[in-house]
Order: C-alpha cells, then structure tokens, then sequence
C-alpha cells in the first residue's frame, strides 16, 4: 500500500523539525495498515500527508505544556501527531472503538511516544483524575454537539483547540446556547498554514470559565 503514499511535502520538515523521522515512520505505518485496519478510506493515501498529517501538525503550537485529552483520536489524527509534534506535552487519547484503540496502542509503543496514554472510553464516560488543561478533536461531530463532551473534561480556564471545515465560523454561530451553557468565553476562528500549506486549517478556540 505505501507505494501509493504522497510524497513528503517540503513543509513537513519544518513543522516536526528534529522529530520528522517519528513522523514519516507513522505516516508509512498508516499508509500500509491504515486502510486494512479501517482507519482512512483507499483515497485517502495520494494525500496523507497534506491533507491529513500536515493539517494536524499546524495545530501544534497552539498547545500548551500540560495534559491535551483528544477525542475521538481515530487513527491518530490529531492524537498521534500532535504527541510526535510536541513532546513536551501529555496526550491522553480517548478513543471508543476497541481496533482503533488496539491501533492508537501499537502505535503509542512502535514510535516510542512517552507522552501519550491511550483510554478506550466515550468522551461523555470519561472519569479523569485531574482535569485537561486542553482538550481537541478532528471530523467527530458539530461544535454545539462537542461543547458538551468537551468542556467537562476541562479545568476552568482550559481550553478547546478543536480543528474544523470551511463552515467553522457557521458552527460557532449556531452553538449560542451551548456556548452560554457551559461558559464559554474567547470564542473564536483561527486560520492556520496560509502560504505554508496547501489547504488551511481552520481551529475553534474557546476557553471554559
């Protein structure tokens, strides 16, 4: 299957710096098990990095030092990334379903990624010990919808990161009264990776009260 894989964009380098051979090793371990395991669709690996890896990596240094929880971490997109990205941050990644938790595991120990724990929960399940400072999300549900999941999950004064489409600033509109619900404040739309790139990455910033 790794025949398939898009070439490394130049980008890539710049956005992992030292920790680009941990990147280039999951980019090859999703590309040649990724869809046999049911983790990305067969149209998917003409654009793994761009598309996916390198959309993720973008986000990275809007974390903070201090534990990110990832819902619904999937393959690992962002989870797995962010953890290659950032090594001075913890990552738990809250993933349900038991193949891709088994996926998210292997992968936490091949890569040798100290950072990271992986829970097999639904995020409204999730019993920490000690709250997220932040907490992300990739393609698992509308805004209004995660603010629920999500703002439980954080200490007060922490922080959503969660990567959104082209319609983000639409969901923030439409989840006025989740926002109000749960405290939300600094609400906003964060454009990321213009002329670095090829498509942008769009994030929802929100801080819980």
């Amino acid at each position: 299957m790794t025949e398939q894989l898009e070439h490394e964009p130049a980008a890539a380098a710049g956005l992992f710096g030292e920790r680009i051979g941990i990147a280039r090793a999951f980019a090859h371990n999703l590309a040649d098990q990724g869809e046999i395991r049911g983790l990305i669709g067969p149209l998917e690996l003409p654009r793994l990095w761009s598309r996916h890896i390198l959309n993720c990596a973008i986000v990275a240094p809007l974390l903070r030092p201090g534990v990110v929880g990832d819902v619904g971490s999937g393959a690992g997109l962002p989870g797995l990334v962010l953890a290659i990205a950032r090594p001075d941050v913890s990552f738990v990644l809250i993933e349900p379903m038991e193949r891709r938790v088994a996926w998210l595991n292997d992968q936490v120990d091949e890569l040798g990624l100290e950072n990271t724990t992986v829970l097999r929960a639904r995020a409204e399940d999730v019993r920490l010990e000690q709250p997220l400072d932040q907490v992300t999300a990739r393609a698992v549900s509308a805004f209004r919808t995660l603010i629920p999941l999500t703002a439980p999950l954080l200490r007060p004064g922490g922080e959503m990161v969660l990567m959104k489409g082209a319609g983000a600033q639409a969901e923030v509109d439409s989840a006025a009264k989740a926002i109000r619900k749960y405290r939300l404040s600094n609400v906003e739309v964060i454009t990321l990776g213009e002329g670095v790139l090829d498509e942008v990455t769009r994030v929802i910033r929100a801080t819980v009260d």
